[in-house]
């Protein structure tokens, strides 16, 4: 028994499971007790929905634990007055111009932003579907990280036409010229992880880019060499799940999930590599299909599903028979929405007809979704979307997700 509903409990507040409304949308953060530890299991913004409840149920929960401060937003839960919600774009049209104007910016990390560095490019807010200037600047009129930027709120994103100025930034920094002493590790490792999703929005802008496919390789190298010396670097390099889906982002945090697990289990350097490129470069076939399906608001049809599931072939056809993809990377491109129990897409592959690189990519891919925020979805905590995914063990490698789900047991 956790506590009696109400009770305080380490700054939270307890609520009977039975108290949460199937279809309703979460208005606070929601953590469980497990072998005795807290642990965040929904995220604020949420839709409860009935796989929420089974999980619930199946983990023997009987009450859930909320922040405290977040107390008052229990009651209103719990009052019949219907809550009022911020919404999205209410009509295909209006989601089909955000997401127009979402494409011309590049999401930065907050964390390279230092306080007092000069800056040659405007930063943007992008909060509720909605982007503001916070910070006005140019080659010409610079200006200075100060607590105007850092302290605004939402994600913090660039114009696509200053991101060349950005990488320049990113180099000062890695030349040393950002905070000192012990963060010179984490900043090392972000600014790695920023520069790939430079390199990857260039390959997905021009996807038969040779140059940019060899930098892929090259950055997939310094990745490994960085886990290696330090294990924990997998956190540093993984992008924020509050922020919004990007195909870049989510392109390099499947990368880092495979080559972390790579590591995990000892692959190889080599044998890393190539599996941290087929990652990398799983959704390039995206590049292939129309925005307004890869955009669109709502469900698919089956038309549009059919020909989303396409992007897997053409990004065989677009990376087939460049040299710089070796042959061992496409499993991870070609199979990384196959599934063991033969149920996934596009060859409908069971089993052991799964090769190693596939498997891990699949599961990589599926977390790092399942975790991303999206306009009509709030992220999943990462003991959720791990709950989830053991679920479907049928679907999933289960020592590779046993492997996996220890590698990411210090994410929160």
């Amino acid at each position: 028994m956790i506590g009696k509903p109400g009770e305080k409990m380490n700054d939270h507040v307890s609520l009977s499971v039975q108290k949460l409304k199937v279809g309703s949308r979460l208005p606070f953060d929601v953590f469980i007790l497990e072998d005795g530890c807290m642990k965040p299991l929904f995220n604020k913004g949420m839709v409860f929905s009935r796989i929420a409840q089974s999980v619930l149920q199946e983990k023997g929960v009987s009450e859930i634990l909320v922040p405290v401060q977040e107390a008052a937003d229990v009651d209103a839960y719990m009052s019949p007055v219907p809550q009022q919600n911020g919404a999205p774009p209410d009509s295909a049209e209006a989601f089909a111009s955000y997401s127009h104007q979402k494409s011309q910016f590049f999401q930065v990390d907050r964390g390279l932003l230092v306080q007092g560095s000069v800056i040659p490019f405007s930063i943007y807010s992008l909060q509720q579907f909605a982007f503001s200037a916070i910070a006005e600047a140019s080659e010409s009129k610079p200006t200075i990280v100060g607590p105007t930027i850092l302290g605004s709120s939402g994600q913090l994103v660039i114009l696509n036409t200053d991101v060349h100025l950005y990488h320049e930034y990113l180099n000062q920094l890695s030349e040393g010229k950002g905070p000192p002493g012990g963060e010179a590790p984490r900043v090392k490792a972000l600014v790695l992880k920023e520069n790939s999703k430079i390199i990857m929005k260039e390959l997905l802008d021009d996807p038969r880019s040779g140059q940019a496919i060899k930098k892929t390789g090259e950055l997939i190298h310094t990745m490994i060499d960085s886990i290696l010396e330090n294990r924990d670097t997998i956190y540093d390099l993984l992008s924020l799940r509050q922020y919004d889906y990007y195909t870049y982002t989510h392109s390099v945090n499947v990368s880092v999930l495979a080559v972390g697990l790579g590591v995990a289990i000892s692959l190889g350097k080599d044998a890393t590599a190539k599996l941290g490129m087929g990652a990398m470069l799983h959704d390039v076939g995206k590049s292939a299909i129309p925005s307004e399906v890869l955009n669109k608001q709502g469900k698919l049809n089956d038309a549009e599903y059919s020909l989303i599931q396409t992007h897997v072939q053409e990004g065989e056809k677009i990376l087939r028979g460049n040299p710089e993809v070796p042959e061992e990377a496409f499993p991870a491109v070609l199979q990384h929405h196959e599934k063991m129990s033969g149920r996934g897409y596009p060859f409908r592959l069971k089993g052991p007809q799964i090769k190693l690189f596939g498997k891990i990519a699949a599961i990589a891919d599926c977390y790092d979704a399942l975790t991303t925020k999206r306009p009509y979805k709030e992220p999943m905590t990462p003991f959720y979307a791990l709950s989830i995914i053991a679920k479907e063990t049928g679907d999933y490698d289960p020592e590779l997700l046993k492997i996996f789900i220890k590698m990411l047991g210090k994410i929160k």
